[in-house]
């Protein structure tokens, strides 16, 4: 793969790891998703383990399934996904790396970058945290960079939407 440089040489497209790591309150923030999710799941399983008798029989299987996937979601997944998630913009390409079970490694050529979004959910903005969409031509959909500094995605986002903008591409 390779992209044409400002001068008009054709410069091969180096695919490499990224090398920027992502805020490490974004542990905080797996967890707190875990927990609402999960967490509330576990409690309506055992509220009603505790208020219908008749069911505590067939409610035992998913309450320590669902005690499991809690654990290993507040115990493992965070950890892991910090560890993994890494992101890299430079003026050719944008790399990303994501995921804990399935993990998953996308470059997008910057002529192919089409928007370039600061997204902020509830509890993103209580911690800080932004995730940087950024939405090529290509049919698999965006590149999403979760757990950046807010002050990070939107510098992230202003510098990849000027380098968009000097690309020579048709991003289609």
């Amino acid at each position: 793969m390779s992209v044409v440089d400002d001068d008009g040489t054709t410069v091969p497209l180096v695919i490499r790891q990224p090398s920027q790591r992502i805020e490490r309150r974004a542990i905080v923030w797996w967890m707190l998703r875990a927990l609402l999710l999960w967490g509330l799941l576990l409690g309506a399983l055992v509220a009603a383990y505790l208020i219908w008798e008749p069911a505590r029989v067939w409610l035992v299987a998913p309450i320590v399934a669902a005690s499991a996937i809690l654990l290993a979601k507040l115990l493992v997944e965070p950890s892991w996904r910090y560890a993994v998630h890494r992101w890299e913009i430079t003026e050719h390409a944008t790399y990303a790396t994501n995921g804990w079970l399935v993990r998953e490694w996308r470059v997008a050529p910057s002529s192919r970058i089409q928007t370039v979004d600061a997204v902020r959910g509830p509890l993103e903005q209580l911690l800080g945290l932004s995730t940087l969409r950024v939405t090529t031509a290509s049919s698999y959909g965006s590149i999403d960079i979760s757990g950046l500094n807010r002050a990070t995605a939107e510098e992230a986002a202003t510098r990849l939407a000027m380098v968009a903008e000097l690309s020579e591409g048709d991003a289609t």
